[in-house]
């Protein structure tokens, strides 16, 4: 059985965004699920617009989601020497010649054949010349003038063009550097890639490389071209529709798990199953699965997917994520034991980590920057209100056991002997340690606040409430 090999060939000159992460993780999951490899490749032969830290970014993201790789990275520009020789084989073959046509005399080309109605494209003016080398010239394929190139798509099937209808395109620029489509056939055929995945805005490339892999002697690969991913107007995803790259919706607190589903579904299903481990993907993924339409990308549905995977997750994989945005807010010294106490509280109420960073807040403040606003004292703290919290107070200094059930037998038993409900005192409880109307179970919050922070919290409410009368 043939060994499946799959690739993703990103180009550093930007960042890591959802389509491409979307077509890495398509590629990596066919890989995984097949026993295959998977290789990692710099297409940085755009030497101009090709950047370190985009390269660098493009790692780092690619690490964040768990992508590993099992070749790699490859960089294209470290590959010339490789490209002349089989552009030379080509030359060599009469299957490739030198060109001295400018750009702008191409451009008149394309440009009366488009007013005759025709196909616009180089009409072949130095194909039987027979130039050889000389600086400025570029390297044209010959492409074959009669016929069809033809190939089964793995989604769309059987797809064939008229040769006709494809010129005699450029495949060596001016300066010596490889185009893409053939410096892509000499990498994906020299190291062995079986499967090609991509978005179909490769797909008018394909015919083209179709004809590289045949006049290299090259077997041809398995094409797969999956639908874009759309913004909610149906048009190409961008950042206009609040799309971000991989590395921004980490730092805005997402799960590179929940990332990883989410992007998965865009195109492809499993029965009505939403939510999926890692390991569930690559166990059930299958090229068939993919969906031959376009997706759309909802903001929302990410959130879903993420505040999921955030109360599946046990608290001890999500207190050091959290510890790292918690210290990004400037808490630098948070105990992970406490925060494995905090998470479970807050996990129902997160949709993702920076939320998660901003309820945790109060846990962390020290217990002199809890701040009481005026209007809440004024609305929740009357006299017996003070009495009550001042015999509460004193109820708990007098605890051994400050489990989340004493508390609530504590204050249980409190409430009856005084003939009160607990909704006369749960507010000012709660503003009491937290400084907020809302936060999770009272007796929850008190337990994991622990003994000190609550006496401590109690006195500050009450010194301040005897402040401001």
């Amino acid at each position: 059985m043939q060994e499946i090999v799959t690739r993703f060939p990103p180009s550093p000159t930007g960042n890591l965004h959802v389509g491409g992460a979307r077509t890495a993780l398509f590629n990596w999951l066919l890989a995984r699920s097949q026993g295959g490899r998977f290789i990692l490749r710099l297409e940085d032969t755009d030497v101009q617009r090709s950047t370190q830290e985009m390269t660098d970014s493009i790692i780092e993201a690619m690490h964040w989601l768990g992508m590993e790789w099992d070749e790699g990275p490859y960089f294209q520009s470290q590959r010339f020497s490789i490209y002349r020789e089989y552009i030379n084989y080509l030359l060599n073959t009469d299957r490739a010649y030198y060109c001295q046509c400018s750009e702008k005399e191409v451009e008149a080309m394309r440009n009366e054949a488009w007013k005759k109605g025709e196909n616009p494209k180089y009409n072949g003016r130095c194909r039987d010349l027979g130039l050889d080398f000389a600086p400025g010239r570029v390297v044209r394929f010959k492409t074959p003038k009669q016929g069809e190139t033809m190939f089964r798509d793995l989604l769309k099937g059987v797809n064939s063009v008229e040769n006709s209808q494809l010129d005699d395109f450029v495949i060596s620029r001016a300066d010596g550097s490889p185009t893409y489509n053939f410096a892509v056939v000499v990498d994906d055929a020299t190291m062995g890639v079986t499967h090609i995945l991509r978005g179909d805005d490769h797909l008018s490339n394909t015919p083209k490389q179709v004809l590289l892999y045949t006049a290299l002697g090259f077997e041809l690969p398995n094409f797969g071209h999956v639908p874009m991913i759309m913004g909610p107007d149906k048009k190409k995803l961008s950042k206009r529709h609040g799309a971000l790259s991989v590395l921004e919706y980490r730092d805005a607190g997402y799960l590179p798990e929940a990332l990883v589903n989410y992007l998965v579904r865009l195109g492809w299903s499993y029965g009505d199953q939403e939510i999926f481990s890692r390991e569930e993907l690559v166990n059930a993924f299958s090229i068939e699965r993919l969906s031959k339409s376009a997706c759309v990308f909802d903001p929302e549905k990410l959130d879903w997917v993420n505040s999921r995977h955030i109360k599946e997750s046990p608290s001890q994989n999500l207190a050091p994520r959290l510890q790292a945005f918690l210290q990004e807010a400037g808490y630098s010294d948070v105990d992970l034991d406490y925060l494995e106490d905090i998470v479970p509280l807050l996990q129902p109420r997160a949709a993702t980590l920076r939320e998660m960073a901003d309820l945790a807040e109060f846990f962390v403040l020290p217990d002199d920057r809890i701040e009481y606003p005026r209007d809440l004292l004024d609305k929740y703290f009357d006299q017996e209100v003070v009495t009550h919290l001042n015999s509460l107070l004193q109820s708990f200094q007098n605890l051994e056991d400050f489990s989340q059930q004493t508390l609530e037998d504590t204050v249980r038993k409190y409430l009856e002997v005084q003939g009160i409900k607990f909704k006369k005192l749960a507010q000012p409880i709660r503003i009491a340690v937290t400084g907020k109307t809302a936060s999770p179970g009272i007796f929850e919050t008190l337990a994991v606040l622990g003994k000190q922070r609550v006496l401590n919290r109690l006195h500050n409410l009450l010194a301040t409430v005897s402040l401001a009368e």
